[in-house]
C-alpha cells in the first residue's frame, strides 16, 4: 500500500474523524486542508441509500451553480442545419455534425460538456461507451437534449455552471462545487444547489434513508464528514 504524503497527513491532523461537522465548519476546514500547488477542486460525495441496479431508484439531474466552476467550460453541440448556425451564435466552443462523432470515435476528448438536437441521437448513440463512462452522453432526462430552440438557453446554463450528477457503481453520487480559492460564500451557494437538486430527483422507487453520508473533499484532500440533518436541510428560501 502507498505511503499517504507528508502534506496529507498534515491535512488530516486538521479534522477530528469522530466528528460531523456543519456545513460552513466543513467548507472552512475543506479549504484549510487542501495543501496541493495548484487550485483544488472542492467535491460533495454522497453515498446513497438507493439500488443502483433498480431502474425504479435511479437518481440522476442537474443543478445550475450560482458561482460556477471556476474553470472554463468547453460546449460540444451534436447539431446539423440550422440549429449548428443557432449553437455558434449562443457561443458554444464546438459545433458539428457526423464528422464530431467520428472525431470522438477516433479519441478526441477536448471538451467538458455534450448538448444534442434530437435528429443527431441517432448518430451520437454509438459514442455511449465514450461517452457515457465519462458522463458526457447526452441526455433527455438531464437536459441534454434539446430542440434547437432550447440551445442559446442550455448553452448559456452550461457556461454558467451547470452541473450533472448521477449514481456510480457503488451508489455514490460525486458533483464538484467549484475551486478552493472560491469565497467561503460562494461555495456553500454551491453547496445549497447542488444538494436541492438531488433531493428533488428522489425517486419515486426509494426506500428507507434517501441519502446515508455525505463528505467534503478537494482533488488532493481528506475527506470531511458532514453533518447530515444539517447539511440535507439547506435550501434557498
Amino acid at each position: 500500500m502507498a505511503k499517504s504524503s507528508r502534506s496529507y497527513l498534515e491535512a488530516v491532523k486538521l479534522l477530528d474523524r469522530t466528528v460531523a461537522y456543519s456545513p460552513e465548519e466543513a467548507i472552512e476546514l475543506v479549504k484549510k486542508a487542501a495543501r496541493a500547488r495548484f487550485d483544488e477542486t472542492v467535491e460533495l460525495h454522497l453515498r446513497m441509500g438507493v439500488d443502483q441496479r433498480n431502474a425504479s431508484q435511479q437518481v440522476r439531474g442537474v443543478a445550475l451553480l450560482p458561482h460556477g466552476l471556476g474553470k472554463k467550460i468547453r460546449v460540444l453541440v451534436f447539431a446539423q442545419g440550422e440549429a449548428q448556425k443557432i449553437a455558434q451564435d449562443a457561443g458554444a466552443e464546438i459545433v458539428g455534425g457526423e464528422e464530431l462523432v467520428k472525431k470522438i470515435e477516433g479519441g478526441w476528448l477536448e471538451f467538458d460538456t455534450t448538448i444534442a438536437t434530437p435528429d443527431m441521437m441517432g448518430k451520437v448513440g454509438k459514442l455511449g461507451k465514450v461517452l457515457g463512462r465519462r458522463g458526457l452522453m447526452p441526455n433527455p432526462k438531464s437536459g441534454t437534449v434539446v430542440v434547437a430552440a432550447d440551445l442559446p438557453r442550455v448553452i448559456k446554463d452550461a457556461h454558467k455552471g451547470r452541473v450533472e450528477f448521477r449514481l456510480d457503481r457503488m451508489a455514490i453520487i460525486h458533483v464538484a462545487l467549484g475551486k478552493v480559492s472560491f469565497e467561503d460564500e460562494w461555495l456553500m451557494a454551491n453547496l445549497v444547489a447542488v444538494v436541492e437538486a438531488v433531493m428533488r430527483a428522489k425517486p419515486s422507487g426509494a426506500k428507507g434513508q434517501y441519502v446515508r453520508s455525505a463528505f467534503l473533499t478537494t482533488t488532493m484532500g481528506p475527506g470531511i464528514k458532514l453533518d447530515l440533518k444539517t447539511t440535507l436541510s439547506l435550501t434557498t428560501a
